[in-house]
C-alpha cells in the first residue's frame, strides 16, 4: 500500500492510501454512460463471486510527487461511440480525484478490454455476451 500525505497548512496531516484514490476513480467511471463495468483481474473476480464488492477493480494508480496517474480497465457497453465514453470517464475521474483530495490528476489512461451488449426482454437487461458476433454476411 502506498500512501500520500496531504499537508493540511499547519494543522496536521492528511493521508490517503492509494486504494482510496482508486475507489474515487473506479466509482467516478461507472458513472458514465456507456460503461458496462470494470475489467479486473483473476483475485478480484473470485471476490465478486463470493459477494465482495471490489470498488477499485480494474484500476491502477501511481503516485509521483503531488500527481496521480490513473490506469483504469473498463467494459463498454455495446452501442455507444467508445471514444466519447473514454473522454468522458477520463474528465468525471479527473475532477472527482482533484475535488475529493486535492492532489492533481495528471494522467487517466483508459482500457477498454472488452465489450458487453445486452437483451431487452421486457425491460429486463441482461449480458449476453463479452463477444460480438458480425452484424454482416461474409461473401
Amino acid at each position: 500500500m502506498t500512501e500520500i500525505k496531504i499537508d493540511t497548512e499547519g494543522a496536521g496531516q492528511v493521508k490517503l492510501a492509494d486504494e482510496v484514490i482508486a475507489i474515487i476513480a473506479g466509482t467516478a467511471a461507472l458513472e458514465v454512460e456507456g460503461v458496462a463495468g470494470m475489467a479486473g483481474n483473476l483475485t478480484g473476480d473470485i471476490a465478486h463471486m463470493l459477494g465482495r464488492r471490489n470498488l477499485g477493480k480494474g484500476v491502477a494508480v501511481e503516485i509521483e510527487g503531488g500527481d496521480v496517474n490513473v490506469t483504469l480497465n473498463l467494459l463498454g457497453k455495446f452501442g455507444f461511440k467508445l471514444q466519447e465514453v473514454s473522454e468522458s470517464v477520463q474528465r468525471r475521474v479527473k475532477t472527482a480525484i482533484e475535488n475529493m483530495t486535492g492532489l492533481n490528476a495528471r494522467e487517466i489512461n483508459i482500457n477498454i478490454t472488452g465489450i458487453l451488449y445486452y437483451s431487452d426482454n421486457g425491460g429486463d437487461r441482461k449480458p449476453l455476451s463479452k463477444k460480438i458476433k458480425p452484424r454482416y454476411n461474409e461473401s
